[in-house]
């Protein structure tokens, strides 16, 4: 009777389809859990953007043979299509912090398949926001992702290891080369000694060509880290 009780008071809905939800942990019902799609290989190596067909060698591909991607790796949880692309746009648009606990659990699935160096980091940092979008939106969800992924791991979080001190036009509609250009020189590190000789995670919702988690990667290099790999929920 109390669970009834409890259900009726705090009714739920399935984040996917609005569906009523009994059983079910988290915001998704179970028929929408089985529509996420995994990201699994084939995959470039470095930046983990999945490739179709049969690949029986190593694998890097143009962007990052021409690019030289800042970051040792980078892995991403589901492909950005479907429920995980509505859950991550109501929670950056909505203020659905309510999906942040299955957001995170996909990180931290990530990050028990990820290549061995992701468990030897000294801790993670997420990809800023620019000062007025922050106040605007009145929370950072890459750093909220970082954060809940840090306690479910064990490792410290810094969420103020790159600013973010100019902003930029959104990335949404523009070419791989625009991306890269419009995202150069936008991020520094304020307190160099804070990342030197440091391995460090670096966590983002999504990521497209990677320009973004780029650019923070090689300022953090270039400040005196050891190494950047990058994790983030979603590979559109």
């Amino acid at each position: 009777m109390s669970r009834a009780l409890a259900e009726m008071v705090f009714s739920r809905s399935c984040e996917g389809c609005g569906a009523h939800m009994t059983e079910e942990a988290g915001c998704l019902c179970w028929d929408c859990q089985t529509q996420v799609k995994p990201v699994r290989l084939p995959f470039c190596e470095r930046c983990g953007d999945p490739v179709p067909g049969l690949v029986t060698d190593t694998f890097e591909c143009a962007w990052c043979r021409r690019h030289r991607p800042g970051f040792v790796w980078a892995r991403s949880a589901v492909r950005y299509d479907g429920v995980a692309k509505e859950m991550i746009r109501r929670l950056k648009y909505g203020a659905a912090l309510w999906n942040l606990d299955v957001l995170v659990e996909w990180l931290a699935a990530l990050w028990q398949t990820a290549p061995a160096e992701a468990r030897e980091a000294d801790w993670i940092t997420a990809v800023p926001l620019y000062a007025r979008r922050m106040r605007d939106r009145g929370f950072n969800q890459a750093a909220l992702l970082a954060e809940g992924l840090a306690r479910r791991v064990g490792l410290p979080f810094r969420p103020n290891a790159v600013s973010r001190f100019r902003a930029t036009a959104s990335q949404t509609r523009l070419t791989a080369a625009q991306r890269l250009h419009n995202v150069r020189g936008v991020f520094a590190v304020s307190r160099p000694r804070r990342v030197e000789h440091a391995r460090i995670v670096l966590v983002d919702d999504v990521m497209t060509t990677g320009a973004t988690v780029h650019e923070c990667a090689r300022v953090l290099r270039a400040a005196g880290a050891a190494a950047v790999m990058v994790l983030t929920v979603a590979r559109g």
